[in-house]
């Protein structure tokens, strides 16, 4: 069963039935909200450019970035140890369900990493004018990638006016085990180097 998690809340990621749990898919989604009627000449002008959400891991070695590679995002899919592999870019978070995917497996990943953190950015956000005010439905979810069942999953629900990226949570290891934190924190960062330096 799901478990649906609140801002700071901590969950142990386990299966359902007490297995272990070798490969996870973190999903990531939003939508873009529907802009407000202006009037004849707003609507002239058109409604510009789509907001372009990026979803990234920064995989951290002793609780920090240690190194260009282990950033997993649409320029670099794929981590060197192929335990963390991103499935592409989504360019206008269109549709329902995940609009971006990352997969995570844990199996593979070397011991010497001990923390994952999912992180989503708007593409131009300052040079567009766009910012997560405009963003709703934002959401994480992670589920068992052999049996596609759902661990848990965060909807962020404040307002966001001004943010332009966010940190949606981590996963953690923790006695041996697998823990995903539900973060929630909205930065000014205008791209992904600079959402990063935060955890170097």
């Amino acid at each position: 069963m799901s478990v649906n998690l609140t801002k700071g809340q901590k969950v142990e990621l386990r299966k359902n039935n007490g297995g272990t749990l070798r490969r996870v898919v973190v999903g990531l989604g939003w939508d873009e909200a529907q802009p407000q009627k202006k009037g004849f000449f707003a609507a002239l002008a058109g409604s510009g450019p789509a907001i372009d959400c990026d979803a990234s891991a920064i995989i951290c070695n002793n609780g920090r970035l240690m190194n260009k590679s282990d950033l997993v995002y649409f320029g670099n899919l794929n981590h060197p140890s192929g335990a963390v592999r991103h499935m592409g870019d989504n360019l206008t978070g269109a549709g329902d369900g995940d609009d971006e995917q990352i997969v995570v497996d844990l199996e593979r990943l070397p011991s010497n990493f001990d923390k994952i953190v999912f992180v989503v950015n708007i593409y131009q956000a300052r040079q567009r004018n766009q910012h997560f005010g405009m963003i709703r439905n934002c959401f994480i979810r992670i589920f068992d990638a052999e049996t596609n069942q759902e661990l848990c999953k965060y909807n962020l629900s404040e307002n966001y006016n001004g943010m332009t990226a966010m940190v949606f949570g981590e996963m953690y290891r923790y006695n041996g085990m697998w823990k995903f934190n539900a973060i929630g924190q909205p930065t000014q960062d205008n791209d992904l180097g600079q959402l990063a330096a935060k955890f170097q």
